[in-house]
């Protein structure tokens, strides 16, 4: 379906509806934050509070936060041992299709980018889950590009039944979908599901988006809440670092988490930190004003605010990075990541599809789970056993 010229904030007749106002309550948050109001005496009584409050929040995500950055940090790191001890999960993408029918100029997968497309079959699944199981892997998430009609519910159901068999964990990154369809996905075997809302300012998500269903930006908000309703264990959040003001992204993230926590108590709630990264054809494409001190700065204040939430740390971010955050605040970071259509088909890791974007962390599993060891932390492969 053409949806050029769509209203970006009008749903389509397909997609479904849900009786809630929590958009726009995060929507006032993120308005009401001025980086300029808040001062180092709400940063120190930010640090100073056990529990926090979403001005909190914004105070820790201020530039006046900035000086504080050790003593957040420090901070973080106790509270992240409290909840989570020591243990680091372990997980890795399966990207399994690459179609898609969005235009969304930032991505490597989008409707108009000349790549090489390609959809696994039953066969080159079993063979895709049977080699990174091999590796060690026990939770894998499982992606792909955004096309309803290359890669429908059905596909997308029938390769989660084929994971289970190799996977205690099955998480999901696709296009957002109704309530029904995620509870299909979760009887197909899906524990988790993962959307990223890119950003939160409506305004420019209209100008990143041009074409597709991703174009219809509130169906996307709402996408966690409706794979609660169909049953998931947990749901992700992210903002895509990068693409407009950080702060606002940041504080809009932790916002719809923190309301969806208090809504639905016994969800597991997960925060990515996501940077921009350069993707096939367009090497330009790079964070902007995130470096990695604002990163760590974003990382903080997500756990002090969600001091129960997991926050992830994907292969976009360098070795060396990774392995100073999961000393703080991280409890799940990816390994092994091929971010191509069939890259663990090979030995030679060559992919039948192209690849979404350039990763910056190249270590396998055996790699990770010893530099996971010998930081005297707990790699851990499955945080839940069926029985």
């Amino acid at each position: 379906m053409n949806t050029e010229r769509t209203d970006h904030m009008k749903y389509l007749p397909q997609m479904e509806i849900l009786d809630s106002h929590m958009l726009d309550d995060v929507l006032k948050y993120r308005d009401a934050f001025q980086d300029t109001d808040f001062t180092a005496t709400d940063v120190k009584n930010a640090l100073r509070k056990p529990g926090l409050t979403p001005h909190d929040f914004m105070a820790l995500l201020s530039t006046a936060a900035q000086p504080f950055l050790e003593e957040m940090a420090q901070k973080a790191h106790i509270v992240t041992r409290r909840h989570f001890g020591n243990s680091i999960s372990i997980f890795t993408p399966v990207y399994f299709a690459n179609y898609c029918e969005n235009h969304c100029i930032y991505c490597g997968f989008n409707s108009h980018n000349k790549i090489k497309r390609a959809r696994l079959n039953d066969e080159e699944l079993h063979q895709e889950c049977q080699n990174i199981a091999a590796e060690g892997f026990e939770e894998v998430l499982m992606l792909t590009g955004e096309s309803p009609h290359m890669s429908d519910v059905h596909y997308i159901g029938n390769a989660v039944k084929i994971a289970r068999q190799y996977f205690r964990q099955v998480g999901l990154e696709i296009y957002p979908v109704n309530t029904d369809d995620y509870a299909y996905l979760h009887q197909c075997g899906v524990d988790y599901v993962t959307v990223f809302q890119e950003t939160y300012n409506a305004d420019k998500y209209e100008t990143l988006h041009l074409a597709g269903n991703k174009r219809v930006f509130p169906y996307r908000f709402y996408a966690q809440e409706r794979a609660l309703r169909g049953g998931m264990r947990g749901v992700g959040f992210a903002a895509l670092l990068g693409l407009d003001d950080y702060q606002k992204d940041a504080i809009s993230t932790g916002i719809h988490a923190w309301l969806m926590q208090k809504k639905y108590p016994h969800a597991e709630i997960s925060l990515s930190c996501p940077r921009l990264r350069p993707i096939i054809n367009n090497d330009k494409i790079n964070p902007k004003d995130v470096d990695e001190r604002k990163l760590t700065q974003i990382l903080c204040a997500y756990r002090l605010f969600l001091p129960f939430a997991s926050i992830v740390v994907s292969s976009r971010e360098n070795a060396h990075y990774r392995n100073n955050i999961v000393k703080i605040m991280a409890t799940k970071v990816s390994a092994g990541v091929c971010v191509g259509i069939g890259g663990h088909l090979k030995a030679d890791h060559s992919e039948v599809g192209d690849e979404q974007f350039e990763i910056s962390d190249n270590r396998s599993f055996s790699e990770m789970y010893s530099t996971i060891k010998k930081m005297g932390l707990q790699p851990v492969t499955s945080e839940y056993i069926y029985v």
